[in-house]
């Protein structure tokens, strides 16, 4: 009787580890090309466990849930940014085997303000000089790239920039291109006669 009754208490302890454990979906992986925009729209990719719901979390806040399809991609189109960084999570969910953990965050910067342009050397739209080497001084914001007739000047941490140019004789048109990471332009052009 005693060895009956181990046996028995045996097989019910190998019945309990046959019963296969239900892991939650592993997190989805947010992607995202550019980290500032001068759109209000953006749309959000990301791959995940085929055949999985993904909810999107912006600030903690639902934006609605997306099927995974069968290679394991989803989209969230045409979302609605706020002005400044917003910042986006996601989960997956599965119907037994319940939600995943947080993804990997992503911020994306909605800035629809065209960059400060502050012209330093010449402060003059339009001047005669009778040298050919010229200095285009200016100050932008930080960040920001610059162009000066399609030669790229180098910005400091100030957002202040200097570009050397070599004049022409006769008249000049000087293009200055200021550009922020969210893509918004800021352009001048100045006229500088090199009168030899």
């Amino acid at each position: 009787l005693i060895k009956l009754s181990v046996t028995l208490g045996n097989s019910k302890s190998t019945n309990k580890d046959n019963e296969e454990k239900l892991l939650p979906p592993l997190p989805p992986r947010l992607i995202v090309n550019l980290e500032a925009t001068n759109s209000a729209k953006f749309s959000i990719y990301g791959v995940a466990e085929p055949n999985v719901e993904v909810e999107l979390l912006k600030d903690d806040l639902s934006l609605g849930k997306e099927m995974v399809d069968e290679k394991g991609s989803f989209s969230f189109p045409e979302i609605t940014l706020d002005k400044g960084v917003n910042t986006f999570t996601a989960v997956a969910l599965k119907e037994k085997e319940g939600r995943s953990e947080l993804s990997k965050a992503v911020t994306v910067v909605y800035d629809d303000l065209a960059p400060k342009l502050e012209m330093l050397n010449p402060v003059e739209d339009k001047l005669s000089v009778d040298y050919s080497d010229f200095n285009i001084i200016g100050k932008s914001d930080v960040g920001v790239s610059v162009m000066v007739n399609g030669k790229l000047a180098v910005v400091d941490d100030e957002g202040g920039f200097k570009l050397k140019i070599q004049l022409n004789s006769g008249k000049n048109n000087i293009e200055i291109v200021v550009r922020d990471p969210a893509g918004n332009e800021t352009k001048k052009t100045i006229e500088i006669t090199y009168d030899i």
